[in-house]
């Protein structure tokens, strides 16, 4: 039995995911305070953290 190789990851899936992780952190944002504010500095910590991670990875 032979295996088939998997299938080619699209280029546009980890952009579309961080795209709507921003939309996600903008709303809750102008949306309402208290949970909704702590919604959106977790999403743009998470999203801050990945900016600093790729660019350490490019740097090695």
């Amino acid at each position: 039995m032979s295996r088939q190789p998997p299938a080619p990851r699209s280029p546009f899936i980890a952009p579309a995911w961080i795209a709507a992780a921003s939309v996600l952190g903008l709303v809750s944002a102008l949306v309402g305070d208290g949970v909704f504010d702590m919604v959106s500095w977790l999403v743009f910590a998470v999203l801050i953290a990945l900016v600093v991670r790729a660019w350490v990875k490019r740097t090695r």
